[in-house]
């Protein structure tokens, strides 16, 4: 017997990782002001270093206008709608586990737009002379979501083994 989390269970799950990335994003911005670009060494592999990400991953669409900006906030919740769309009609409980994670994360990063006209971006993870992009909790939320989603949707269910 497979339970299916509560709609109020799974908006539980999707506002504690908004809260999460909010506090983690506020607590960087008083460790780190935007005038001090030096990263702080946290582990051999990871830094803490402030980066204004008016764009998506990488940087794509960072032109810094406030078109892009409001289109990517606009892109955003039109996405968060179909998400929660998908999420009443989904009964696979860890499919909609996936889908609230995504939620919270994309709303933290539309908050970060709304806010501050960029998404806050501090955790940098290097190694043997290599550096990652630069990256949030909401992107880390969002990125565990569809891999989540990803993942159960390529793999064989009990039923297809049979």
């Amino acid at each position: 017997m497979t339970l299916k989390p509560s709609n109020t269970q799974l908006a539980i799950v999707a506002l504690v990782s908004l809260l999460l990335d909010q506090a983690s994003k506020w607590g960087i911005l008083l460790l780190l002001p935007s005038a001090d670009p030096m990263p702080i060494a946290i582990l051999p592999f990871m830094d803490f270093v402030l980066v204004w990400n008016s764009g998506i991953s990488y940087g794509f669409l960072a032109d810094h206008s406030q078109v892009a900006r409001f289109g990517l906030i606009t892109l955003s919740l039109l996405i968060v709608g179909f998400l929660l769309s998908l999420l009443r009609r989904e009964l696979h409980p860890w499919l909609r586990f996936g889908y609230a994670l995504i939620i919270g994360g994309a709303l933290g990063n539309v908050i970060d737009r709304v806010i501050h006209g960029a998404v806050v971006d501090f955790i940098s993870l290097h190694g043997f002379g290599y550096y990652w992009y630069v990256f949030n909790l909401a992107d880390i939320w969002i990125t565990m979501g569809g891999g989540l989603i990803v993942w159960l949707s390529v793999k064989p269910s009990k039923t297809e083994l049979g």
